[in-house]
């Protein structure tokens, strides 16, 4: 891992890992920033779960409205998970230098707790 705090006279190897390092980091950040983009997406998608619910509360096909709403639930499902499986791939490639990555595992925690509380709200909608 190279150091990223440059010397009084750094040679172009030593810019040149300086600045690899950096970029390693940036990327680093940006990937958290894009998994967190995936969860509010997915939660996007609980969120027209809900309001077709709401919408369609007193239609004639409600077994139509809930199933739509079941298609939103596990679609964002799907998301949580290939977001947190890209991710790990993305962490798998790169090494933190200045800046600590959020641990794979926190990440899968939060896709299993959105999972566990998309699943409640779709048996909530179906039940209601």
């Amino acid at each position: 891992m190279p150091n990223t705090d440059m010397p009084d006279d750094p040679s172009s190897n030593d810019m040149a890992a300086t600045r690899t390092a950096w970029a390693e980091d940036r990327t680093l950040l940006a990937n958290e920033r894009t998994f967190a983009g995936w969860m509010r997406t997915g939660m996007a998608c609980i969120g027209l779960a809900l309001g077709m619910k709401a919408v369609f509360k007193d239609t004639e096909y409600p077994l139509l409205a809930k199933g739509v709403a079941e298609v939103f639930i596990i679609v964002a499902i799907s998301i949580f998970w290939s977001a947190a499986v890209k991710s790990r791939q993305a962490q798998r490639r790169m090494n933190d230098h200045d800046v600590e990555a959020q641990s794979h595992q926190k990440m899968t925690a939060l896709a299993a707790v959105l999972t566990i509380a998309a699943i409640a709200t779709g048996l909530t909608l179906w039940l209601l």
